[in-house]
């Protein structure tokens, strides 16, 4: 939907009279507005509580999304897209043919050698379709055959902030909507008490405990506010300010807030601004999450033998796997969008030691909410991304075979795998070459990738827009997208 149609559509003729009086442009102003108004379908004036009207596009095989977004940069060099080149040219120089001229950063571009690192741990071929995957993954191995893994990522993105953003917005700038806040804008939540988009952020064992996660990623840009995501935190209070005040019961809490909702219908039939309703909104889903929330982070029901699929850090709050079991409990519920931050791979230094530790961190939770899933019938229309902003270099950043050393950004090629949501299972795509460094065959932009992830969730991206800055921004952004066909179902 346009903005202007939401403001249009909420504006009163008090509003539209009280406007135009300030003088003739405005009114001539408003004339035109009012003639725009009048040729606009009625679907498009109409919104469902559940999403837009039209929406989805056609039939999708996903009715959700959970994204296990690995945050700092994942090496895709040792965990699932080894090669043995880079173990027989260890402690050589990376050929000049390969490396070429690309851009890399300032922690690595000074250096005088760019010396192959192989990886760090060795791996098999896992389950009926024999995709490889690192021994520092022994649980994701044994769901392998639900797996598609897409080894051609490919991002301009070199820095974690530029980088981090576009994965989740869809532009390397900040005040872009993000892919949650998108969903939840087309498609709505199935749940009146819980929000569309969920947000949580786990610390890992890895490098950088400190690199920052913006809430602006799951924030919804320059859709309406109602969209954004809804940070949930570990403890006991899951939520900022939903509960009540000492002295204030939940009777009083509704009374008060059916004299604000008054208070603010009376500004939005002045102002016709749509985000006064919003604000509405925002108020009584909090009213209802004060019911629905306590109930949703309660896990004393789970059988004890869902517990322990999910690892010993799942009675932990706020950890990867306490984190994932809520985002299964958030799904079954019928939240649209599902999005676990987890920090820690940033790998610059002490790579050896770093990586093992990261990789504990999440290779049982991770397969668990597969196995989870599954057994509850939910895996087929649940879309499951695993994704990260960018790869790591065949290279070494550091001296080779320090302790210390450990592999520099590199976006040019990385892995990212899906699940479920109308994907096929033991598949891989795309391919690099003998250094997993460049791209060889079948290349998957990130507006690619998000274009498929709108497909399978039913909706066309290239008719998904809003207007924005005078564009029909959409989540693809400007340039040429594609669905990655070659790996649906």
């Amino acid at each position: 939907m346009h903005p202007l149609d939401d403001s249009l559509a909420h504006l009163t003729r008090r509003a539209f009279i009280g406007r135009g009086a300030g003088g003739i442009g405005q009114l001539a102003l408003g004339s035109l507005l009012l003639s725009a108004l009048a040729g606009r379908s009625e679907a498009s004036q109409v919104r469902s509580p559940r999403g837009l009207a039209g929406f989805p596009h056609f039939a999708p095989k996903a009715k959700r999304v959970l994204c296990l977004f690995q945050s700092g940069g994942m090496s895709h060099i040792d965990l699932f897209d080894q090669k043995q080149t880079l173990v027989d040219f260890a402690g050589k120089e990376l050929p000049p043919s390969i490396k070429g001229t690309q851009r890399v950063t300032g922690m690595t571009s000074e250096q005088t050698q760019f010396l192959v690192v192989p990886p760090i741990a060795g791996g098999k071929l896992c389950g009926k379709s024999g995709l490889w995957i690192s021994d520092l993954l022994p649980h994701l191995q044994t769901v392998a055959d639900d797996l598609c893994i897409i080894k051609s990522l490919n991002t301009e993105a070199i820095n974690h902030d530029p980088a981090i953003t576009f994965m989740n917005t869809g532009n390397q700038l900040p005040g872009y909507a993000s892919m949650g806040s998108w969903v939840s804008y087309g498609l709505g939540s199935e749940n009146e008490d819980l929000p569309a988009f969920i947000a949580m952020v786990s610390q890992g064992s890895g490098k950088n405990p400190d690199q920052p996660i913006f809430s602006r990623l799951w924030g919804s840009g320059f859709l309406p506010s109602s969209h954004q995501g809804v940070g949930l935190r570990p403890g006991g209070n899951p939520v900022l300010y939903l509960a009540n005040p000492d002295g204030i019961d939940r009777e009083h809490r509704r009374a008060m807030l059916d004299d604000l909702a008054d208070l603010n219908a009376l500004h939005a039939a002045e102002s016709g601004d749509p985000e006064t309703l919003a604000r509405i909104e925002a108020y009584e889903m909090a009213f209802r999450m004060q019911a629905s929330v306590p109930e949703l982070v309660d896990v004393s029901g789970e059988a004890a033998e869902t517990l322990e699929l999910y690892g010993p850090e799942v009675s932990k709050p706020g950890s990867y796997a306490a984190n994932c079991l809520l985002g299964r409990r958030l799904l079954e519920r019928g939240v649209r969008f599902v999005q676990l931050f987890h920090r820690g791979w940033d790998q610059h230094i002490a790579l050896n030691r770093q990586l093992p530790n990261q990789c504990r961190d999440i290779d049982q939770p991770t397969a668990a909410i597969i196995t989870d899933l599954k057994r509850r019938g939910m895996l087929e229309d649940t879309l499951v991304v695993f994704a990260t902003e960018f790869g790591r270099t065949a290279y070494s950043q550091g001296g080779f075979g320090d302790p210390s050393a450990g592999r520099d950004h590199h976006g040019r090629c990385f892995t990212v795998w899906l699940a479920g949501g109308g994907v096929k299972g033991g598949v891989s795509y795309g391919s690099t070459d003998d250094f997993s460094y460049n791209i060889t065959a079948d290349p998957v932009h990130l507006r690619d990738f998000h274009a498929t992830i709108l497909h399978c969730l039913g909706v066309d991206h290239e008719r998904f827009t809003y207007r924005f800055r005078g564009l029909d921004t959409k989540l693809t952004g400007v340039e040429p997208a594609k669905v990655v066909r070659g790996i649906l179902l």
